[in-house]
């Protein structure tokens, strides 16, 4: 929605403009800024534009008007003072005109009083002279207070109910925080929820009711009524669980829309459904874009990072729009990017979620081990996760662990009144079938999904706990350097999760001709998202010289240095009956990489000698494939039975 203030110099506009872009959240211009140099200084002068001056100006207005309106609206105050003028501007439909009415001597008054504006109160006559009023818009008298006069505003029909820009159906809760973020952003959003008998009813009108405060959010309880008052095309962002619903609601949305239309994907849906429903929807003239959402509900409300993907065409559409509601880098940019064709998005939020359990599970061990190894209270623990912020280990989830572990419920810790059985929602292990599908080594962060589906089986947990007799060690080490000790491997293990989870992301990328940007991907997860840390940060610039952070120079140092307390704090750790999926499998995992002289050799050898599955020679590694009879090429007496 564009809303221009027109009138003379002193009739208010800006102080009107300002006022209304608050109570609309829209953003709000001055076109006075927008005067090239030369055209202040005639004005400062007291030398009136002519037509010629002013003729630059107004289209450079006319073409931001464009850019405002395609990222939801906004306010601009102009003085608009011939016909000729505001018909340069009328470059979209649907203008609401606002011209300012009074009288000469409270322009003359209002002009006298203000101090350092260019504008010369000698050239108000020449104004009013020019000013050629219009047959359309809405006449606001200047006499009422600006309160006054935007209440007055408020209550026009087209302000009421403007043609919507986004809508958004599922009234989750991050359906519903993504809707307050775009209706916050002077983006004119309508929502819709499904009705249930008795359980779900008038969730989107109320909703929209309750928060009143936002008059660009309008709640739809049909879903026709809901699609009619979006504009072409229609842009729908649907926040519904993953799975057979999503097929269910666009099969009930594509009745109501026309080719062109865009339907967007924000849920956790698996990258294969969204690649089938793209290039259903696009052979039918549809727009899908499978777009990941991180940054949980409040992410959601003030700036999540997003992930969007389909095609180019669709993307530009919406971009706009995504880039007001998306969290800023540290640069200011938005913490969204165009990710690649089809599913990319959702494969990428996959994998996002899958490095999330991998930071997660290396946490919990880390806590673990201070608690029951060093005999650490929670406050030491979370003294001693804070100071690591500052020692190049700043992360989201760092930051959460240590204000979890201080929470209390009356004098006993909230941490310990949760039962530990860790949920998933599917991410997690659809990240490792597709590991197992591309053939990329995934161990550290599958184990992260083995770990909670163990912590799943709570009751045989305890009874062999009991059988076993299990119970865990203290170390006997000094504190002060086992600490330091577990901070190094808690180091390396988020280095080496971070590397599994791109490693996959490359792979696919390559099958796939998807061309991920492994740099900008890390861009916009450096803030919004729920694995953003300086680690993230600095991964920005690593991808851009590296495929690998193994293969990178400048961690290359830090990693030596690191894996010898990573392997210590392993071997300490199960010694003292310590479960330590993610760090073992991420030393197990680095020493694999970089192992040049491998145990594979035997593996094939076994492989030839029970299944003729064949194998290559080290003398010669890409030529042919040999099959060897291993039991005939025993020498005669080299079969020796060994008796102990």
């Amino acid at each position: 929605m564009i809303i221009i203030v027109t009138g003379v110099s002193g009739s208010g506009k800006t102080t009107l403009g300002s006022l209304l872009a608050k109570k609309l959240r829209l953003p709000f211009f001055d076109a006075d800024d927008f005067h090239p140099k030369a055209n202040v200084e005639k004005m400062t002068q007291g030398i009136p534009l002519t037509d010629h001056d002013r003729q630059p100006w107004l289209e450079h207005l006319a073409d931001n008007i464009k850019a405002w309106e395609s990222a939801g609206g906004g306010i601009l105050a102009c003085s608009a003072l011939r016909e000729h003028y505001r018909q340069i501007l009328q470059v979209v439909p649907s203008i609401v005109w606002l011209h300012l009415i009074g009288s000469k001597d409270i322009l003359t008054e209002r002009l006298s009083l203000r101090k350092g504006h260019y504008m010369n109160p000698g050239l108000l006559d020449s104004q009013l002279e020019t000013w050629e009023e219009p047959e359309y818009g809405h006449r606001i008298d200047i006499s009422k207070t600006p309160e006054e006069m935007v209440g007055e505003i408020l209550k026009i029909e087209e302000i009421k109910m403007p043609s919507l820009h986004f809508g958004v159906i599922g009234m989750g809760v991050m359906g519903k925080s993504l809707a307050l973020n775009l209706a916050d952003n002077g983006i004119p959003t309508a929502v819709y929820n499904r009705h249930v008998e008795g359980k779900e009813e008038k969730i989107a009108s109320t909703f929209a009711g309750e928060n009143s405060d936002l008059p660009l959010l309008k709640g739809f309880d049909g879903l026709e009524e809901f699609i009619s008052s979006l504009e072409k095309p229609k842009k729908i962002l649907l926040m519904i669980p993953a799975g057979n619903a999503i097929d269910m609601q666009i099969g009930q949305l594509l009745p109501m829309l026309e080719p062109g239309d865009i339907i967007i994907d924000g849920g956790n849906s698996f990258f294969e459904d969204s690649k089938r429903r793209y290039e259903e929807l696009n052979s039918k003239g549809f727009h899908f874009i499978p777009m990941g959402v991180s940054g949980g509900e409040e992410g959601a409300r003030k700036g999540p990072s997003l992930m969007p993907s389909g095609n180019q065409e669709a993307y530009d559409l919406v971009s706009p729009y995504l880039k007001k509601i998306a969290s800023k880098d540290n640069n200011g940019a938005p913490c969204v990017s165009f990710i690649g064709n089809s599913g990319a998005g959702h494969f990428i939020k996959m994998v996002h979620n899958s490095i999330e359990y991998g930071e997660m599970q290396t946490l919990a061990e880390t806590v673990h081990l201070m608690k029951f190894g060093l005999k650490l209270s929670y406050p030491e623990i979370s003294r001693t996760l804070k100071s690591w912020t500052n020692e190049g280990l700043k992360s989201y989830l760092l930051e959460i662990t240590a204000d979890i572990l201080l929470a209390k419920e009356g004098k006993n810790f909230l941490l310990d009144q949760v039962l530990d059985k860790a949920g998933q929602k599917g991410t997690g292990s659809w990240s490792l079938t597709t590991a197992l599908k591309y053939n990329v080594a995934y161990s550290p962060l599958s184990e992260a999904v083995t770990a909670r589906m163990l912590s799943g089986n709570k009751d045989e947990r305890e009874e062999l706990a009991t059988f076993f007799g299990h119970r865990f060690g203290a170390f006997g080490e000094d504190k002060v350097i086992l600490i330091e000790k577990i901070k190094n491997a808690y180091a390396l293990t988020r280095i080496i999760n971070h590397e599994v989870g791109f490693e996959l992301m490359n792979q696919v990328s390559l099958t796939e001709n998807w061309n991920l940007n492994m740099s900008e991907i890390s861009r916009i997860w450096t803030n919004g998202c729920i694995i953003r840390s300086t680690l993230m940060e600095n991964m920005v610039a690593l991808y851009k010289e590296n495929s690998s952070l193994l293969k990178a120079k400048q961690m290359k140092t830090k990693i030596k240095e690191l894996r010898y307390d990573l392997s210590y704090i392993v071997g300490l750790g199960i010694q003292h009956n310590y479960a330590l999926p993610v760090m073992s499998a991420a030393i197990n995992y680095f020493y694999g990489r970089i192992t040049a002289d491998s145990s594979a050799n035997l593996i094939q050898a076994q492989r030839d000698y029970f299944g003729a599955h064949t194998y290559q020679r080290r003398d010669d590694p890409n030529g042919p494939f040999h099959h060897s009879d291993w039991k005939g090429s025993i020498p005669k007496g080299g079969s020796m039975e060994i008796g102990y």
